[in-house]
């Protein structure tokens, strides 16, 4: 089969096409003919040698997937053979990634596609839905009634959660940094939506807030954001961040009294402990997508498998709406 495989940590240049074998079919997994992927930032540091959770090199990269199972092995009753699914399975760790004609994927990582989504719009959901559902279902507990604050409403993981958030009940309130996402964040349901370069932190907590605060906020960003979701967090509020590997004044996590929850959404990836969880998710996700609760963006370009490092290059310099897409051309 043809495969992306990577060299050598660096640029994309390092990304070569190649003839590799099939992966051979073992129990508890399912062979995938994969139609779709996306990037994620974590790729693109995987393949620049910044965070050390990769498969050894030479390595196929990516998690997010979708596709047709066209192997099932032994022990798999969930799912048979031409079962379209979708899912995060690789690409860290053990688990070889998915930018190739066919994948190996532990079928507990797995779920049925969303019925109304094309294969490119279902493979942009799985670690962005995953992530989301960890911090805002599993951590938070955001419930109705609550009012909800989310970074990057528009970026890969926010777009997601914000929704998720308003499917749960809650008030939503949404940072973007352009008119277009401002706009696009009110398409898709967000109760109110700031440009944080118009308004400081305080400025938006007393304009949107009464000076009261969030009862939950989603840090979607690190750095000085995570500081900035302390300071708009109520007393006794929580905080969610997918993004905390910096240093931070905890200050007024202890004069709030507030909780401070981190996500890391790979960790049964890559310690192969409560991998079910993801297939749970995903398929309790993909009932709000078919009922249009949530509805993946796709960014404006699409790439096919072969031109993933002009895919990796378009995230990493930013000003992306949505999820950027991949769709295999083998």
């Amino acid at each position: 089969m043809k495969a992306v495989v990577l060299k050598k940590f660096g640029g994309i240049e390092n990304f070569e096409v190649e003839e590799i074998p099939i992966p051979s079919i073992k129990p508890g997994y399912v062979l995938i003919k994969v139609h779709a992927s996306s990037v994620n930032p974590v790729d693109f540091k995987i393949r620049q040698g910044l965070i050390p959770i990769g498969p050894d090199l030479p390595a196929i990269l990516h998690g997010d997937l979708s596709g047709e199972i066209v192997e099932v092995g032994q022990g798999v009753t969930a799912f048979t053979k031409g079962d379209p699914v979708y899912g995060c399975v690789g690409g860290f760790s053990e688990l070889p990634g998915v930018l190739a004609e066919y994948a190996l994927a532990d079928v507990r990582l797995l779920a049925r596609k969303p019925r109304n989504l094309s294969f490119e719009k279902a493979a942009a959901l799985p670690l962005v839905a995953i992530t989301s559902w960890n911090a805002l279902v599993d951590r938070a507990k955001v419930k109705k009634g609550q009012r909800i604050l989310v970074h990057a409403g528009m970026g890969g993981v926010g777009h997601i959660a914000f929704q998720l958030a308003k499917a749960l009940g809650a008030e939503v309130h949404v940072t973007c940094s352009s008119k277009e996402k401002v706009s696009r964040s009110r398409e898709l349901g967000a109760d109110a939506v700031i440009n944080y370069r118009n308004l400081n932190v305080n400025e938006y907590i007393e304009n949107y807030t009464a000076g009261n605060g969030y009862d939950v906020v989603f840090d979607t960003v690190g750095g000085s954001c995570l500081d900035n979701s302390f300071s708009a967090a109520k007393i006794n509020g929580t905080v969610v961040s997918i993004a905390a590997r910096a240093s931070h004044d905890l200050c007024q996590v202890h004069v709030k009294s507030l909780t401070l929850h981190v996500v890391f959404m790979l960790l049964p990836l890559i310690k192969n402990e409560g991998r079910s969880r993801h297939g749970e998710i995903l398929a309790k996700l993909g009932k709000l997508v078919e009922n249009n609760q949530i509805r993946p963006v796709l960014h404006s370009k699409s790439f096919d498998f072969e031109d993933v490092g002009s895919a990796h290059n378009c995230l990493e310099k930013g000003n992306v709406l949505g999820k950027v897409s991949l769709v295999s051309n083998w």
